[in-house]
């Protein structure tokens, strides 16, 4: 199975650099443009059997479009929503810092196991993007499929499938921007752990 991973465009938050996770914010002016203009570029391509997108508005939106431009419905996956960053929610760096300055000193959204109080750790999100992947991979072995999620969820795909952690929190898709990789029936039940560091590249 051919997976694209598309990051959502961008919203007001991606362009204030500020947290956006569990926010339910919509796509800017920017952020419509860019999908308007991928959604043309997908429009000329192979065909996809089955466009899927996380549930948050930002994503919804952006699927939309693609959706109107391929004739395919969109299908609504919960398990590809954003993490959840707790308290730091809609917030810049700098104000994270600020106001939380003992969560901050310990580098909180970068630890595996935990997270900001009332947020989700990388492991939870890790946990439940290796399941979503491993139902696409059962529902559609050999066919195109195609994912409107986001930048951390980007991330989680990428390093599971194919490139491990190493660089995890080094690589980010930009709004807007794809991702393709290639999961075959025989990785099934995959072998999802953040454990793996060496796995063949990406494709582009």
């Amino acid at each position: 199975m051919e997976l694209v991973v598309i990051r959502h465009g961008q919203t007001r938050a991606n362009a204030e650099s500020r947290y956006l996770g569990a926010l339910d914010i919509p796509l800017n002016e920017e952020g419509r443009r860019q999908m308007s203009e991928l959604a043309l570029g997908l429009s000329t391509e192979a065909p996809f059997a089955r466009l899927v997108s996380s549930p948050l508005l930002r994503a919804r939106q952006s699927a939309e479009q693609i959706s109107c431009a391929l004739a395919l419905p969109v299908q609504l996956s919960p398990a590809f929503r954003e993490r959840h960053v707790g308290l730091f929610e809609g917030l810049t760096q700098g104000e994270a810092r600020e106001r939380y300055p003992e969560l901050w000193a310990r580098n909180i959204t970068r630890r595996w196991a935990e997270a900001p109080p009332g947020g989700e750790s990388l492991d939870a999100v890790i946990a439940r993007v290796s399941q979503g992947l491993t139902e696409l991979v059962h529902e559609h072995e050999g066919e195109r499929v195609l994912l409107v999620a986001h930048g951390v969820v980007a991330k989680v795909i990428r390093a599971l499938t194919c490139a491990g952690f190493a660089d995890f929190f080094e690589w980010q898709l930009h709004n807007g921007g794809r991702l393709v990789v290639n999961l075959a029936s025989a990785l099934s039940p995959i072998r999802f752990h953040r454990l793996t560091e060496q796995d063949s590249p990406c494709g582009a």
